[in-house]
């Protein structure tokens, strides 16, 4: 059953076709998400949906009942209030029924007998509408959906938050609210990786109603979605399945378009030369023919798409690119870094992954030499030359334009050793003909990260630090910028909680653990993820072999865990290589099915084939991750076990 069934849907803004005749549906339950480029009118879609924003043509159904709720991006919230106070906003009706419950049941308690069955009656009523509305754990929920999003304290006024937890505010409000369609703008922005992995389980397994995911963070729309929408020149398409699908059905449809236009080309020259050699036509059949070929002259070829070609000007790396030395950082009497030492080598790209707050952030702008460290040494190469992309896109002035903002008055720069013009340089970054005159305070999130790419890329850098690089950039702009980052010759420290990006862009991963103890983990984030994953899951076995060991059962022998065997030893020792051989396979495959040539008519048992490796492997990945946790865990759990009886000896 649809909650929102929209027809022929219209919007116009100035010169722009936001939609012009654009239909979609979204059923009951449904986690669809929806992507498109910067500007391509994703977020007036949902607020359209949302009932915020009016819509010029079309005809919009909505399920009777149906309450639509739509997460801003720059959300309002009540002045004054507390951060508890704002969430259980949308729990009005359950508080009313639940205070005038325990109004009647008290008045019961004490109450005339001639108003007993009267007063049954309503408590009856009173317990109904909690059960509709969610039960009696409703406030409790709420408070967990709090907590979970990283809302310390609930008492707290909202006018004291931060914009992003302001927005975790409105999402938890939404969340509790529980609407049959929640339209997300955005949601993963100024959440950490934990916090959003957390937003997946529950919108994947706990929350009840629909979903509308506008977002360009991809993994969370692998992970969640089963559907995805395209917003596009106007039009809305639909693709089954999460981001990694859509991809795989873009392409053929991309495919099957050019093929069709070379059909309609070859068409064409046939017809005209047929007209050339012709006299006037004056038969049916000669008028009918005439009349195809004007028919096919009118069609419009399909339009390429726009992507931004990104390109860094390098320069000459040293031996020592950084090094840091025992580094301890503190912010305002708190510590944030203890004893960290770090050396990157030639090539190395490190993602830095760690709660909001706990210094990420600090740690560049610590390398940059921007804040005094507490104690130990940062080290830069005399030959390193750092370029820096902050969070906040500062550094840009409002009264600038963007040629202005990039190049100055310079008429032409030099790339690589080659000389630009420069709107042709802008024209790389999507920025063409009179929008290189806008003015920064008119731009977007995105326009204004494209502006700070651009002009960091024209500095010559061999170490790149960048602090959430992938806020506001579409998913085409972030497949340029993963490009680029690993075909960079030199070295980059990157903050991000953009998991699929950091799966195809980092080598090895920095995390912010606990009391300000950061651990290097080599490998990209879903490496790590398993590693991790695998090691709680050995303490949780061996807390619980402790415990049965501490608490022996009546007449029980104490079982000895088994040791790793001479030849488990060595296949444990070689898993990493055939995991990671297996992996890169499966991301050479990938690209191979990513290529609109593959789809191709005279391609299809060569698809057929490269679809049939890439099952294989991941399937392969997946047996030999099973086989490492198990051997990983048997052996943690003997030294464990080992350790415990040198203690009690």
């Amino acid at each position: 059953m649809p909650v929102i069934d929209c027809s022929n849907l219209t919007k116009r803004y100035g010169a722009q076709d936001i939609l012009s005749g654009a239909d979609l549906t979204i059923r009951r339950g449904e986690r669809v998400g929806m992507v498109g480029h910067n500007g391509a009118g994703k977020s007036t879609v949902g607020r359209i949906l949302a009932g915020l924003d009016e819509m010029d043509g079309g005809e919009i159904t909505r399920r009777r009942g149906a309450t639509i709720d739509y997460l801003e991006q720059e959300p309002f919230l009540p002045p004054g209030q507390s951060i508890r106070a704002v969430v259980l906003e949308n729990l009005s009706d359950w508080n009313e029924a639940r205070q005038r419950y325990e109004e009647v049941s008290a008045q019961l308690a004490t109450g005339a007998e001639s108003l007993m069955e009267q007063l049954i009656k309503e408590q009856s009523d009173c317990l109904e509408t909690i059960e509709r509305l969610g039960g009696w754990e409703r406030e409790h929920e709420a408070e967990s959906i709090i907590g979970h999003l990283g809302l310390k304290d609930p008492e707290r006024r909202v006018d004291e938050l931060s914009g992003g937890e302001r927005r975790r505010v409105a999402l938890a409000r939404l969340l509790v609210g529980q609407p049959d369609l929640a339209i997300l703008d955005e949601p993963t922005n100024h959440l950490d990786i934990d916090t959003i992995e957390w937003l997946e389980e529950y919108l994947t397994a706990e929350f009840p109603g629909a979903v509308l995911l506008i977002t360009h963070d991809r993994a969370v729309l692998d992970a969640t979605t089963t559907r995805t929408l395209e917003v596009d020149r106007g039009e809305v398409t639909s693709y089954v399945g999460g981001y990694a699908q859509y991809l795989l059905g873009r392409a053929e449809r991309e495919s099957h378009a050019e093929r069709v236009e070379r059909n309609r080309q070859n068409f064409l020259r046939r017809e005209v030369e047929w007209l050339r050699t012709q006299p006037r036509a004056r038969s049916t059949k000669q008028k009918a023919r005439v009349g195809r070929a004007e028919e096919a002259l009118s069609q419009s070829a399909p339009e390429r798409r726009r992507s931004v070609q990104m390109s860094a000007e390098g320069t000459r790396q040293g031996k020592k690119i950084l090094e840091i030395d025992k580094l301890s950082l503190e912010r305002g009497g708190i510590k944030l870094i203890q004893q960290l030492t770090l050396a990157l080598s030639q090539g190395e790209r490190v993602g830095i992954i760690g709660p909001n707050g706990s210094g990420k952030t600090t740690l560049l702008k610590a390398i940059l030499g921007e804040i005094d460290l507490v104690s130990g040494s940062v080290t830069l190469g005399e030959s390193t030359r750092p370029g820096y992309l902050d969070q906040e896109r500062a550094g840009l002035l409002d009264s600038e334009t963007v040629r202005e903002a990039v190049l100055g008055d310079s008429p032409v720069v030099e790339l690589n050793g080659q000389e630009i013009r420069a709107g042709a340089y802008l024209e790389r970054f999507l920025f063409e003909g009179p929008s290189q005159r806008k003015k920064v305070s008119t731009l977007s999130g995105g326009e204004r990260a494209r502006v700070c790419l651009a002009k960091l890329l024209l500095t010559k850098t061999n170490l790149m630090l960048l602090d959430e690089p992938t806020n506001d950039l579409d998913v085409a702009t972030l497949g340029a910028l993963e490009a680029m980052l690993v075909d960079y010759a030199g070295c980059v420290l990157l903050v991000s909680h953009d998991r699929w990006f950091l799966d195809r862009v980092a080598t090895s991963i920095l995390d912010f653990g606990q009391d300000g103890r950061l651990e290097l983990h080599k490998g990209n984030y879903s490496e790590y993820r398993e590693r991790r994953n695998a090691i709680k899951s050995t303490k949780l076995k061996t807390k619980k072999s402790e415990s049965r060991a501490e608490e022996p059962s009546p007449g029980s022998k104490q079982t000895t865990p088994p040791k790793l065997t001479y030849a488990e030893k060595k296949e444990l020792e070689g898993l990493f290589d055939q995991l990671d051989a297996a992996e890169q396979r499966r991301v050479e495959l990938e690209g191979q099915l990513a290529d609109p040539a593959l789809y191709e008519e005279s391609q299809d048992q060569r698809r057929a084939e490269v679809q049939g490796l890439f099952e294989n492997v991941v399937s392969e990945i997946d047996t030999l991750s099973q086989r490492w946790e198990f051997l990983e865990a048997k052996q943690t759990c003997r030294v464990e076990f080992e350790k415990l009886q040198q203690t009690a000896g």
